[in-house]
């Protein structure tokens, strides 16, 4: 069973590192981790891209202007049996 863990994004940079860090060690290898990003201009991005991990799928360039439409967006590309939502500030136990 395949876990999607759907993530929408803007201006996280204050949380993302240490959420994926938290995210990261509790998937499997062919689990995924879909981030939508809805044109952060801080450096969220380039600390996405540096945890260089094949299960980070980034989706980038978009305007939603809404979190609902950038959390649909990243469902829409999730290819996992199981879905779970993440805000960007969150950090799992």
């Amino acid at each position: 069973m395949k876990l999607s863990v759907c993530m929408a994004t803007y201006n996280g940079e204050k949380y993302i590192q240490k959420q994926l860090e938290s995210i990261l060690t509790q998937i499997e290898l062919d689990d995924e981790v879909i981030i939508s990003d809805d044109s952060s201009f801080d450096s969220t991005i380039n600390i996405i891209k540096a945890f260089n991990d094949k299960r980070i799928k980034l989706h980038e360039g978009r305007k939603f202007q809404s979190p609902i439409f950038n959390f649909e967006n990243a469902i829409k590309l999730s290819k996992g049996d199981v879905i779970i939502l993440a805000d960007q500030d969150d950090i799992w136990k």
